[in-house]
Formats: C-alpha cells, structure tokens, sequence
C-alpha cells in the first residue's frame, strides 16, 4: 500500500488554454509565453524578464501544485536501464513537504546554505521488480538566477556531487517494499543544482531487500563501463539518475505549462 500526502489543494485553472500554449511551446510556434516556457524546456539560463517568469512560477510549485505532479504515480523510463534497457518505476511513498532539516544530511544543508532552502518534497519509487528503491526530492531554495549559477559552478568545481558525505538521505516507508530502506542500504546518488530554477533535484537508490553497501557510488561512476561495485552491477546508479531526470522533466513541463497560462 502506497503511503501518500498530497502537497496541497490547487484553485481551478483552464486546462483547455493551459494545453494549447503548452502544445505551441512544445511545438515551437509562436506563442504567448513560447520564449519564457520554451527556454526552460532547453535549459537556458537567462536572467531576463522571461527567466524571472520561470523563477516566480517554479517557486510556488511545491504548496501549488498536485502531489501527481510533482511525483507522478508512475514513471517511464524507456532506455534508461544498462545498456539501455526500458525501466517502469512505481511510487510507493510520498512524504509531507518539510524544512531541510531532517530531510537531508547536515553537512548537505551546509551546503546549501547560499541559497537558503524553502522546502524539501521527497517521494520514493521501486523498480517493476520491487527489487530496488530510490528516494527522489526537490529542495526548492529562496535564491536567485546568479545564486543557483554560483551554487551550480561550485558543486561542479569542488565534486560536493560526488562525497560520500553530502549524500542525501533516504525516505523509508513502512508497510512497502521501501520499508528498511535506511541511510546504510544508500548504493546510488546524484544531485543536480539547477540553474534555470531555484531548485536542487536529488535521488538515492538501494536494494529493497535491506542489504547495507559499503561501498556506494554517485550515480555516474556507477554507470561508467567496466564497473563491479554492487551498485554498479545492479544498475542502481541507471535508477538514480533515471528517476532523476524524470522528475525533473516534470518539474520543466510544469513551469512551461503556469507561465503559458494567461492571468485569471
């Protein structure tokens, strides 16, 4: 049984006008909220009016948006396993929308701390074998377009995505498959600084079966060829990073979507 919260209730919007201008972005026509919406999709960085517009809207996504969302009851991966093959992953927990403290590690909030932390969302998903589990979350900070830029240099410069020691924790849940998944089964990770949002996207995998690893790995030294670590060989890094990027496409689609919405 999935334990779930949702995140908070959402007014009624015009789903029929959300759906063509978020059609014309995809499509790359030119419409009302195309520019602002269509740079989010590509990544683009831009501190201009456009990008302002994105930074308002992503926001408020954590008290405003539908906890399916955010963390959608299923996701797919199709080509996102070793050697490309398709994954189908599962949401089995969602927890209440929290303060950093408690949900991450000290040194992480750290960290963090340039740019200040808001709230943190955190949802656990299971392989279609429910052989492994993986904790995704959005740290969703007060900073700014430079402040998330600076944030984003720093944990590439200085590898902060890459210690052991920053890894984010797990979001166990009783009465699922994720029920003993604690900060000793952590296999996988990999943490994202967003620079065209003020968020922070992580996730963490690990064995289902409760098994402690001893050795974990970020996410992309898992994946590298020639791997025989665990983590590696159960293709827990693919799980980390697949989930991650899911959730934050998500995160993208529904920042397009609020800034192609006309004011009510």
């Amino acid at each position: 049984m999935e334990t779930t919260t949702r995140l908070r209730p959402v007014r009624e919007r015009h789903p029929g006008r959300a759906r063509a201008a978020l059609a014309c972005l995809v499509l790359g026509l030119g419409c009302i909220g195309g520019a602002a919406a269509g740079a989010w999709l590509v990544g683009d960085a831009d501190t201009g009016a456009s990008s302002r517009t994105a930074y308002s809207e992503a926001r408020t996504l954590w008290h405003s948006a539908p906890v399916d969302t955010l963390f959608p009851r299923t996701l797919r991966g199709d080509g996102a396993g070793p050697g490309r093959a398709d994954r189908v992953w599962s949401r089995v927990a969602v927890a209440p929308d929290g303060p950093c403290a408690g949900a991450l590690d000290p040194l992480l909030v750290k960290a963090l701390q340039p740019v200040g932390c808001a709230r943190v969302l955190r949802a656990t998903y299971t392989d279609a074998t429910s052989t492994s589990v993986t904790t995704v979350g959005m740290v969703f900070t007060e900073a700014d377009a430079p402040a998330m830029a600076g944030l984003h240099a720093r944990f590439g410069d200085e590898g902060l995505d890459e210690r052991t020691d920053l890894m984010p924790r797990t979001l166990p849940a009783p009465g699922t498959v994720a029920a003993r998944f604690g900060d000793e089964q952590r296999a996988s990770w990999r943490v994202r600084v967003l620079t065209e949002a003020p968020v922070v996207v992580y996730a963490v995998s690990g064995f289902a079966d409760g098994r402690t690893v001893p050795d974990p790995q970020p996410a992309a030294e898992a994946m590298a060829a020639g791997r025989t670590t665990a983590a590696a060989q159960a293709g827990l890094g693919h799980e980390a990073k697949g989930i991650a990027d899911r959730i934050e496409r998500g995160l993208r689609v529904a920042v397009a979507r609020r800034t192609a919405e006309e004011p009510t």
